[in-house]
């Protein structure tokens, strides 16, 4: 639990570090050999999963994202996503998500989303063109009820990257560490509600916008 806390420490203070630094932006025009995948998306809803684990239910949050490839070639896919809280809570989507989790969710979206699969066991390419879109469940467990505002980190959406040098690690030269950053879509909400009523908080959408992350 400790190194839990101390690693997620460090990425909230990374994070915090580059937002202040001067980091890359994504390119206006990609080069001939990046791409980057068209992402749309359904905001943030909770699920209350009956019976969990010790019997009790338990929330988790979700959302919807569908990538279509509307690139001129195949490209590879290794998605990643993150949640971050103004309270500095980071949490990653649940790789080792109990299958009820998402069983429950695809019975929910089962007219809409009929080919629904969860984010971490997508192939690894997505194939060109709207036929071959996939529609793909982010899920997280519940976060902290006091929390104001999130932001939403999706990765793997494109292959444009950077390296930038580490605001404060160095390496054994003792020259600063460098940085490897994937273009990123950010995703912005404010939160309103009784934290003491969690089923209620009501997601306000602010903005979305790529930043190399």
């Amino acid at each position: 639990m400790k190194s839990f806390v101390y690693g997620t420490f460090l990425a909230c203070l990374l994070w915090v570090c580059m937002s202040l630094a001067e980091v890359p932006k994504p390119a206006i025009i990609q080069k001939s050999d990046e791409w980057t995948v068209e992402a749309r998306f359904t905001h943030p809803q909770p699920i209350l999963v009956e019976g969990y684990k010790d019997g009790k239910a338990r929330r988790f949050w979700y959302m919807i994202l569908t990538v279509t490839n509307r690139s001129d070639r195949d490209v590879d896919f290794y998605p990643k996503c993150e949640l971050l809280t103004d309270t500095f809570e980071l949490i990653f989507s649940a790789e080792n998500m109990p299958e009820a989790v998402f069983e429950q969710i695809k019975r929910r979206h089962k007219s809409s989303y009929p080919f629904l699969e969860l984010l971490q066991r997508a192939s690894n390419k997505i194939l060109q063109g709207e036929d071959n879109a996939k529609d793909l469940a982010i899920i997280w467990p519940d976060f902290d009820a006091n929390a104001r505002s999130i932001r939403i980190f999706i990765g793997g959406l494109s292959n444009e990257t950077a390296i930038i040098s580490h605001p404060i690690e160095k390496d054994e030269s003792g020259q600063a560490r460098r940085v490897f950053l994937r273009k990123t879509l950010e995703l912005n909400y404010d939160i309103a509600g009784d934290p003491a009523f969690r089923s209620d908080a009501k997601f306000e959408f602010k903005d979305k916008r790529w930043i190399m992350r």
